[in-house]
């Protein structure tokens, strides 16, 4: 067996050893129980220790650290908010034969974690992880109006800022203006920008801690989202959100 393999082994031999007990563990009981030695235990525990997926007590015994927790109910928090999201995009797909979708901004991009495309009389979902740039996306827009600053200037700049059509938006500084829009209005609006005569519009999620988790938006050409449809579409996009929003535990 690779030695690398080996100790990524023994260090989840210890986390799952600290995650049976109902106590925290002194380093003797984790050397008896691991069948480890106590030099292996010890260091395995102090890189554990650093990366916050276990945590030593102020009497040295072990538990687990707060980062596996973490790490733990985001994905929990993933799994519950595609269970919730899914009759609502089917609905709104559905109400105006168009294609909906529910992303997730990381670094400059969007990843999509759900998309339910419409074809002539059926609908098909497709989980499939397809990036998009964010700037000129509305799930992407609608997720960078919800950061911090320190958190925006961060995102953009790991955006490439192409222009892709006419309508595409390469200035960070008019992407920031529009952003502030976006965040006092509450959906985003993608206008041709990364396709030509293709229009998408998206609403965040929220949880509940308030923080936006993810973003819904609806998609097709410009015929079927024409500057006629727009307002009536931007009203059920904020609506099917704020529903999905509620699933979550959000409390306005």
């Amino acid at each position: 067996m690779d030695e690398n393999v080996r100790v990524i082994g023994r260090a989840l031999d210890i986390i799952e050893l600290l995650a049976q007990e109902d106590r925290p563990m002194k380093l003797h009981e984790i050397v008896e129980k691991s069948g480890m030695s106590k030099t292996t235990v010890y260091r395995l525990l102090s890189t554990l220790c650093a990366r916050n997926y276990a945590e030593k007590r102020e009497d040295g015994s072990y538990g687990i650290g707060y980062k596996l927790i973490e790490t733990a109910s985001t994905q929990i928090n993933s799994l519950e908010l595609l269970s919730e999201s899914k009759p609502f995009l089917r609905r709104i797909a559905k109400e105006f034969d168009l294609n909906s979708h529910m992303g997730l901004l990381e670094k400059g991009d969007v990843v999509y974690i759900e998309r339910l495309d419409v074809f002539p009389g059926t609908w098909l979902y497709t989980r499939v992880g397809y990036r998009s740039p964010a700037y000129c996306s509305s799930i992407g827009k609608v997720l960078m109006s919800c950061l911090s600053g320190e958190e925006l200037d961060e995102t953009l700049a790991q955006c490439s800022f192409k222009k892709y059509t006419k309508n595409t938006i390469t200035d960070p500084e008019a992407l920031k203006r529009s952003l502030h829009q976006i965040r006092r209005q509450g959906w985003a609006m993608d206008d041709e920008e990364y396709q030509e005569g293709h229009r998408c519009i998206g609403a965040p999620i929220f949880d509940y801690r308030g923080c936006a988790a993810a973003a819904m938006s609806v998609s097709g050409d410009h015929g079927a989202l024409s500057d006629e449809r727009v307002p009536e579409v931007i009203r059920a996009v904020k609506e099917t959100s704020a529903e999905i929003s509620r699933r979550m535990g959000y409390v306005e």
